[in-house]
């Protein structure tokens, strides 16, 4: 029996909920009303499409460096070598640059499917994935409705690959280095009530110049990354088809209408997880 990708995301959600391991999005509501997410806001009216943001990003992340610039009709895509991109689309308003990452969405679905808290929410706001806990499913690739996290299918020791908002910067005190490094300031760091009131400030005092919209305010229950732009975004290579709800909602009421190896096969793999764990550990312990 097959299953589609929506039906996966409402099974990922079952696997983060039923399972019980990382932690529940109530608690991650809750903890909205303790500590505030950090964030994005990136206007793209003021991109030039310099690439800064791409090349200080390969830096701080030991990544390759750009490859191609932004054209019309030439899509680049992140990968497991790049975490953002720009690219330049042709709109109804002209030619407008678009920086694409990891969204960093409030109630994320890779965090929802991960089964060992690999992939996990920072109380500060980024997403970021642990590689001490990864058992390889990779199932927050496929649960992803952004298409984000990136597997190195080529590397003896592979990873998941996606921007982290330079989380280890931040927990310093300090910003990401996109933010920190754009010369047009396109791209603005800050608690995401802040960005929020900072995108709508500039739509209603510059309405000629703005679309009247900010993608990511609800977008699959609201994001960490924001965008204003002058053009619609679904002519920015942007999926406007996403529901405002988290998709991690959708798996109320969906525990008995998918096949119960979609649900109990989870279990099994964490339990082999689990066990390969304890068997090295005893094993380094014979050694020593």
């Amino acid at each position: 029996m097959s299953i589609n990708r929506r039906d996966f995301l409402k099974t990922a959600g079952v696997i983060g909920v039923s399972l019980t391991v990382g932690d529940s999005f109530a608690a991650v509501k809750n903890k909205g009303a303790e500590v505030e997410f950090h964030g994005i806001l990136y206007d793209s009216t003021r991109c030039v499409g310099c690439l800064t943001c791409e090349t200080v990003c390969a830096e701080a992340n030991k990544l390759s460096a750009p490859i191609g610039e932004p054209k019309p009709g030439v899509l680049r895509k992140t990968d497991e070598k790049h975490n953002t991109i720009v690219n330049c689309y042709k709109t109804s308003k002209g030619e407008v640059f678009i920086k694409t990452q990891c969204m960093h969405c409030n109630e994320p679905a890779c965090v929802a499917a991960c089964l060992t808290k690999a992939m996990y929410k920072t109380k500060e706001g980024p997403v970021i994935w642990r590689g001490n806990k990864c058992m390889g499913c990779r199932y927050c690739m496929v649960s992803c409705p952004f298409d984000v996290p990136k597997f190195e299918y080529h590397s003896s020791n592979p990873k998941i690959q996606k921007c982290t908002m330079c989380f280890e910067k931040i927990q310093k005190g300090g910003i990401p280095a996109c933010a920190e490094n754009c010369p047009a300031e396109a791209i603005k760091f800050g608690t995401r009530r802040e960005l929020l009131k900072e995108a709508r400030k500039r739509i209603v005092e510059n309405p000629t110049t703005y679309i009247d919209e900010i993608y990511g305010d609800h977008t699959a229950g609201g994001t960490g990354f924001l965008y204003i732009s002058s053009a619609p975004f679904n002519e920015l290579g942007i999926n406007t088809k996403l529901q405002n709800k988290s998709y991690p909602e959708l798996s109320k009421g969906f525990l008995f209408s998918v096949p119960t190896v979609f649900v109990v096969l989870p279990t099994i793999l964490l339990g082999i997880y689990e066990a390969t764990k304890k068997n090295q550990f005893n094993e380094s312990n014979e050694i020593e």
